[in-house]
């Protein structure tokens, strides 16, 4: 991936996506060609020298038969949106500017262990959905959270021998925010206003985060020289 230094993610920041994305697209390279499926992953940063992502696939998805030939892919998204250039203030300065695309997302390799364990799937199901109804039930008013123990017992084993577990064990991570850092300070009010206007509120705040620090300087610097 072309990662330039401003848009480059600490440590941190890659754990944090990688610990709150939803799903991502895994793809392998098998003997047949290129194989990919979108389906959630729960991330361990324990296992391993570098961690491993968790996740299941349908026991009908050939993607799993098939063995991967080296390392495999699983590429994470955070919040992505449009960028007009009608937001920047150096429009009406000088109106050289151009549309953008804004961004987060790190591709995770890894190699690829198949798990047809029905015992380790499980866990696996039981992690995801703790993720995601912790995540849906932060909002007011909805619904208690589902839990697996919530389902028949003999309906749960049925589903777990239509599911085989995934684990990418990873070996390397290349992750990038594309988050306007390249854009004048003066610009960054703009973008921001402009897409909460338009609803992309995710995409809004992690402007405003990967800003912070030098959108505060300009104004700080501002406020010495009036």
């Amino acid at each position: 991936m072309y990662i330039p230094a401003h848009f480059a993610m600490d440590d941190a920041a890659v754990r944090d996506l990688l610990a709150r994305h939803g799903a991502a697209d895994l793809i392998t390279l098998t003997a047949d060609g290129l194989l990919a499926t979108m389906l959630p992953f729960a991330y361990e940063p324990a296992a391993g020298d570098h961690g491993a992502l968790y996740g299941h696939v349908a026991r009908n998805n050939d993607q799993w038969r098939k063995p991967a030939r080296g390392e495999s892919l699983a590429i994470v998204r955070g919040p992505d949106a449009y960028v007009s250039p009608s937001w920047y203030a150096a429009k009406a300065e000088h109106g050289r500017v151009v549309p953008t695309w804004n961004y987060v997302t790190a591709h995770v390799y890894g190699e690829l262990v198949v798990h047809d364990d029905p015992a380790w799937v499980e866990d696996v199901v039981r992690r995801l959905t703790a993720k995601h109804e912790a995540a849906r039930t932060e909002t007011a008013g909805q619904a208690p959270a589902w839990s697996v123990d919530a389902a028949p017992r003999t309906f749960i084993e049925g589903q777990l021998r239509a599911i085989v577990g995934l684990e990418l064990r990873i070996t390397r991570i290349e992750a990038k925010a594309k988050l306007s850092q390249n854009r004048p300070a003066g610009d960054v009010a703009g973008i921001v206003a402009g897409l909460a206007a338009r609803g992309e509120d995710r995409s809004a705040a992690a402007v405003t985060r990967a800003n912070q620090a030098r959108v505060s300087e300009a104004h700080a610097d501002q406020g010495a020289t009036a």
